[in-house]
């Protein structure tokens, strides 16, 4: 597709889903606070540089879009799941290993609870998830910081419990931490059997993706309940009814404008000097998509400037001596498969182990391949992101620092 294709949509600037198809094959499904602002920023010249290589192939072989419209921005989220799981986009998934998606689970238990778990955590039949009988499956969901924001948009429409044993354990501990949980609104309170059970139906029918059909039979049971004269149901109702319509969350609407799979704490590694003088090397950090930058620091390379990994190893090697600094979930470094493997050898001698992602660039500088982003379990996003910064950061320190000898 082309820029100039986006003038024959007509988006709208409302939340949604969309999908960009080559012939009747789905290659990407996203979610959007604003339809028309997300898809035209596909178009953009630094698309490269924001969302990687696979986006850029991704769009420039699609020749169509298609989307829909949701009344909030948590049934785009919820929608975008259940599109994910029926075309298995390749652009959604390639790259990263079903085991690590987030999944929603029912259990099948007498008060069954909702939970948040991963897809190693579910049986190949899906009908267990950590030794728990489950009766409904929902996602995957790429964003877990998204997800769980969700879930707690939905317990305000619909009381559930996610306690980590099951509801009806005994034990002092159990029972004072459900009780107390119960009085801060966490979980449901002064609520009938009866009551949890029409909590749990909608909550299933909402997270399959068929609001409609919630809130059909929403209206039914409130118009219902108002002809036997039961106003209190038929008000409980109208309530529901009216969140689903209005439910929007600050918090929920920045993570997707951030256009990308949140992600843990990442520590990207670059170097700068000239010809071998002036050496510096630098280490930036990223939580949940997000530059920390009271976090970033720098080092003066002690041995050999010119020598890009010995460098390497030796600002890792210091990076590790303080250990009061948080470990990062992945490493980024700046280059191939030595560079990989050097920072990989640094952390093996330290007895720490955590993954390594490199990224090679071509002769502009661009992201030209990924190598480790799998095992790593974080987004190409956070990784292009990270080794920009790292980049920016290692220029910008290294200039400071010549003006300062000058």
């Amino acid at each position: 597709m082309q820029k100039n294709d986006l003038s024959k949509l007509n988006l709208p600037s409302v939340s949604g889903v969309y999908l960009f198809k080559k012939g009747h094959t789905v290659l990407y499904v996203g979610k959007a606070t604003n339809l028309r602002d997300r898809v035209r920023s596909y178009f953009d010249d630094d698309l490269i540089t924001t969302r990687g290589p696979r986006v850029v192939d991704m769009v420039t072989r699609a020749d169509k879009l298609l989307y829909e419209t949701t009344p909030t921005v948590l049934e785009a989220l919820v929608r975008e799941a259940v599109l994910i799981k029926k075309y298995n986009p390749k652009a959604n998934i390639e790259g990263k290993d079903d085991k690590t998606f987030l999944y929603t689970v029912i259990t099948r238990e007498p008060i069954p609870r909702v939970l948040v778990v991963r897809g190693k955590d579910l049986n190949e039949k899906r009908t267990q998830a950590r030794g728990v009988r489950i009766s409904y499956v929902f996602g995957p969901f790429p964003s877990g910081t998204q997800l769980r924001e969700a879930l707690r948009l939905i317990r305000r429409i619909f009381p559930f419990y996610d306690t980590e044993r099951p509801v009806t354990t005994t034990g002092k501990h159990i029972r004072t931490k459900i009780e107390f949980n119960r009085q801060i609104g966490q979980y449901p309170r002064d609520i009938s059997q009866a009551d949890y059970r029409h909590s749990i139906r909608s909550i299933a029918i909402f997270l399959a993706g068929r609001a409609k059909e919630l809130r059909k039979t929403l209206t039914h049971d409130m118009m219902r309940a108002a002809r036997t004269e039961q106003f209190e149901i038929a008000t409980q109702y109208k309530r529901e009814l009216f969140a689903l319509d209005h439910v929007q969350d600050v918090s929920l609407i920045k993570e997707d404008d951030k256009q990308g799979v949140a992600g843990p704490r990442i520590e990207a590694y670059d170097t700068a000097h000239i010809s071998g003088t002036s050496a510096i090397a630098v280490m930036v950090v990223i939580e949940d998509g997000t530059p920390q930058k009271r976090s970033y620091r720098t080092f003066r390379i002690i041995g050999k400037g010119n020598d890009d990994i010995a460098s390497l190893r030796e600002v890792l090697s210091r990076r590790l001596a303080h250990d009061k600094w948080c470990l990062p979930r992945a490493i980024v470094v700046d280059g191939g498969k030595i560079h990989k493997k050097a920072a990989e050898s640094v952390l093996a001698d330290a007895g720490v182990a955590i993954p390594v992602v490199a990224l090679v660039k071509d002769d502009k500088h661009h992201p030209r391949e990924i190598i480790g982003a799998r095992l790593a379990c974080i987004s190409e996003r956070d990784i292009i992101l990270a080794n920009s910064e790292a980049h920016r950061f290692a220029i910008s320190r290294h200039r400071r620092m010549r003006r300062l000898r000058i």
